[in-house]
């Protein structure tokens, strides 16, 4: 028989699988609270989280992008490198660690236009050494990102979550104070299909979905300027409608936002096609 009657999986769930569960409450009122305590010498404004429903859709490059787009209207910006065993953001931006430590808390490493990252990369001696890491493990190192790291004074966090819907979104979503969430899809529409989880997990932890941002939409034609649908017609806009959310994006595929993440050069990037991102997440 399940221990808490209040859960919403009363009927198969145990005292140890509703420790974890946000509905689980300790004394019959209100649900337990897992929130972290911010690093006591920081301050950050609003927490963004970049997220997807799978892998290899350009999540990380829309965190760069729109953590550029923000520095740029004179906001400070920093990054928390959540996808702890994918980081790709320090390449990105060309920083490099070991990141030091200081009596206030560890210390990010900034890129060439003032954006403080922090990121597992930028703790390890071997940058290429793989982070063969549990769940758990991995979770925890996601909350000290939060409580350990000396931010300072931040307009905007944004958070590059790891593709799906496991262990260390979870964590970001019950321990930091997440204001709104930006999800990334492709044209493919069996993505369409996973995106959804992730728009149904946010719904059940109460994250408010900004809207949706569709990578590689299409390919312009260097020659005529034509748009190529590479990957099929897209499905982005039914998709969103059905689900009551905007399109915030359709960014293309250009081999020179390519080029300057290879050289480590992305603080140079400039990115129209996240206007209306840029406003959904400069009206939270």
């Amino acid at each position: 028989m399940a221990d808490n009657k209040e859960c919403s999986s009363a009927s198969s769930c145990s005292r140890e699988s509703c420790e974890g569960c946000p509905s689980h409450s300790s004394g019959g009122g209100e649900p337990q609270s897992f929130m972290e305590q911010l690093n006591q010498y920081s301050s950050v404004k609003k927490v963004i989280g970049v997220v997807s429903g799978k892998g290899g859709v350009g999540k990380s490059f829309v965190t760069a992008a729109l953590a550029n787009a923000m520095a740029k209207k004179g906001c400070k910006v920093g990054i928390l490198d959540a996808d702890i065993t994918g980081p790709s953001i320090p390449k990105m931006f060309g920083v490099h660690g070991p990141t030091q430590g200081s009596e206030l808390g560890i210390l990010p490493i900034s890129s060439q236009n003032g954006i403080k990252i922090m990121s597992l990369n930028l703790l390890m001696d071997d940058e290429e050494a793989p982070v063969v890491w549990r769940g758990p493990i991995l979770a925890g190192t996601v909350k000290q990102f939060w409580s350990d790291v000396f931010w300072g004074e931040l307009d905007y966090l944004f958070v590059d979550m790891p593709p799906g819907t496991g262990d260390v979104p979870l964590t970001v979503f019950q321990s930091l104070p997440v204001d709104g969430i930006v999800i990334v899809t492709s044209p493919q529409e069996l993505v369409q299909l996973i995106v959804k989880k992730a728009i149904h997990m946010a719904d059940m932890m109460h994250i408010p979905v900004l809207g949706l941002v569709e990578n590689y939409s299409f390919l312009k034609c260097p020659d005529c300027g034509r748009k190529i649908s590479l990957f099929g017609e897209s499905h982005v806009d039914e998709a969103a409608a059905q689900l009551g959310i905007p399109v915030l994006g359709k960014l293309p595929l250009d081999p020179e936002y390519a080029a300057l993440a290879d050289k480590g050069e992305f603080h140079q990037m400039e990115n129209p096609y996240l206007e209306q991102a840029v406003e959904a997440v400069s009206g939270i």
